[in-house]
């Protein structure tokens, strides 16, 4: 009966895969000191009776390393981009010049920069639980399919594939941080 049983290890490779995916974008959206459009990425503004990208709204530059502007393309989003910004928790005040929102990227202090690497750290530790969360979803199948006939040696077998494939994720999550916090902490 499940003699034939093949773990669909793709599946879960893609998955862990998106779950290192999400953990780049946070990281990405964390602010180092020096200005990068993707800080934007979190953001969302209520537009058109729908939630939207500010990165839809108009066009995010980086003119200078410690600026973002955004030129809004709409003029009666302006004030919507803005207050987005503003209570996004970015720690960023918005200067307006007509259409174009600036947001100047102010030096970290020593206090801000070990904050954000307690952030990071909290990231990191989602996407090791989802990467948990995918080991588990693994080893149930196996387990279901012992239930249906499959040989102890075949379920050690795809038990200790997937425990490779979450150790090799869980070991990509730890270097991600590793450098993250580097860079955070580089003055």
């Amino acid at each position: 009966m499940a003699d034939d049983f093949e773990l669909d290890t793709d599946d879960l490779t893609r998955r862990m895969d998106g779950a290192i995916g999400a953990l780049r974008t946070e990281f990405a959206s964390l602010r180092t000191g020096r200005a990068s459009g993707s800080i934007l990425e979190p953001i969302h503004v209520e537009a058109y009776g729908q939630m939207t990208p500010i990165n839809q709204l108009g066009t995010v530059n980086v003119p200078e390393p410690r600026m973002v502007t955004i030129n809004v393309w709409d003029k009666g989003m302006v004030g919507k981009v803005e207050k987005a910004i503003r209570e996004s928790g970015l720690g960023i005040n918005p200067q307006l010049n007509g259409t174009i929102i600036m947001l100047p990227i102010p030096e970290l202090n020593e206090e801000r920069r070990r904050e954000l690497t307690k952030v990071a750290g909290n990231y990191a530790e989602h996407a090791r639980v989802a990467v948990r969360n995918l080991r588990r979803d693994g080893m149930d199948q196996i387990k279901k399919a012992k239930s249906d006939g499959l040989s102890e040696d075949d379920q050690k077998f795809w038990e200790g594939e997937v425990q490779e494939m979450t150790d090799k994720y869980i070991k990509q999550v730890d270097q991600l941080l590793e450098t993250k916090q580097q860079e955070i902490m580089q003055v």
